[in-house]
């Protein structure tokens, strides 16, 4: 048996999390419903004005992770956190909830952990602040393959593209794990990251991935084209397993000449934070535990649901009831 069932590479962010409406969005200058990237003296101003904070552990992957091993499985995440107060809560806090944080925190350095101030709307949108801090630093020599080799799963997060060593980390840790058997996949993460990289992510998609996850606008931005079937047709011709989330109506899963469509039931949202990210925890899970497409996507669809329904980014629900209430266990 493999050591870990699932291992994840991803920014390990603590998330801050505060209600707000949209005239402090405009009068802070915050972009609705979407990640941007600050810095430093950005974040403390947001921070400081936040009310009512709650913080959590965090990042794209992390969140999904968590979600994995909510149902069961065994995970592993690595990432950089720095050897402060909010590095030490963030490991600590995965470790506690059943996923090792496999690197160490860093000691000594500049750049202190990263944080996301995150501010949750009336109508569930999120609009995420993300400072990268030392999670942006992470590299090939944070990979070991002694953990990536022996993965079934390895599930990677888009948002690290944005320096080359991350695109190297990525590239070892799929080799290997594809090597030891294993399957490698992604999270595009966000029509921006698309853009800024889209020669690296084809790059990646086309040779050394066995899935993809991403949304609509995700698909799109990737091809360069607003004909969404058109994008996922050429994602279809160059990716062995392909999905397509799409904000409320159907996700489509593609498998080679194997296409289903799962309905998605409409909740009203909470708090739209992770939305994405437990589907791709129902979804994986699904994939580990069958071989069934259209299961596996409404594992996914569940998952999101139960996430969007409270504050926070991780289930607080058992998620494996809710799937045996559907009959998918």
């Amino acid at each position: 048996m493999s050591r870990y069932q699932v291992v994840g590479i991803g920014n390990a962010i603590v998330d801050v999390l505060s209600h707000s409406d949209d005239r402090f969005l405009d009068h802070m200058g915050i972009e609705k419903g979407i990640m941007q990237l600050i810095e430093r003296e950005r974040a403390e101003v947001l921070y400081a004005a936040m009310r009512e904070r709650v913080e959590a552990p965090g990042g794209s992957v992390a969140n999904t992770l968590a979600g994995i091993g909510n149902l069961g499985l065994s995970t592993a995440f690595i990432g950089r956190v720095r050897d402060d107060a909010l590095g030490r809560f963030y490991a600590g806090s995965m470790a506690a909830e059943g996923t090792e944080f496999v690197n160490p925190p860093v000691a000594g350095g500049d750049l202190p952990t990263s944080r996301s101030m995150i501010f949750v709307t009336e109508d569930g949108e999120r609009s995420m602040n993300t400072y990268l801090g030392i999670s942006a630093e992470l590299g090939p020599e944070d990979v070991d393959e002694a953990v990536t080799g022996a993965a079934e799963m390895l599930f990677l997060e888009g948002y690290l593209f944005d320096k080359d060593k991350g695109k190297a980390a990525f590239l070892k840790a799929a080799r290997s794990a594809r090597a030891g058997g294993g399957k490698a996949g992604i999270a595009l993460s966000d029509p921006f990251c698309v853009d800024r990289h889209r020669d690296s992510f084809l790059g990646l998609i086309r040779g050394e991935l066995d899935y993809v996850i991403g949304n609509a606008q995700e698909w799109t931005s990737l091809y360069q084209t607003e004909d969404l079937e058109a994008a996922l047709e050429r994602a279809r011709a160059e990716c062995p397993l392909v999905v397509c989330t799409r904000s409320g109506s159907d996700v489509v899963l593609i498998r080679g000449e194997e296409r289903v469509e799962v309905p998605v039931h409409r909740v009203v949202p909470v708090d739209a934070t992770g939305a994405g990210d437990q589907f791709a925890a129902g979804f994986l899970y699904g994939m580990m535990t069958g071989d069934d497409l259209y299961r596996a996507g409404r594992m996914g669809c569940i998952a999101a649901a139960e996430v969007i329904g409270h504050f926070g980014a991780r289930p607080e629900g058992d998620i494996r009831r809710l799937f045996r209430g559907q009959g998918l266990v």
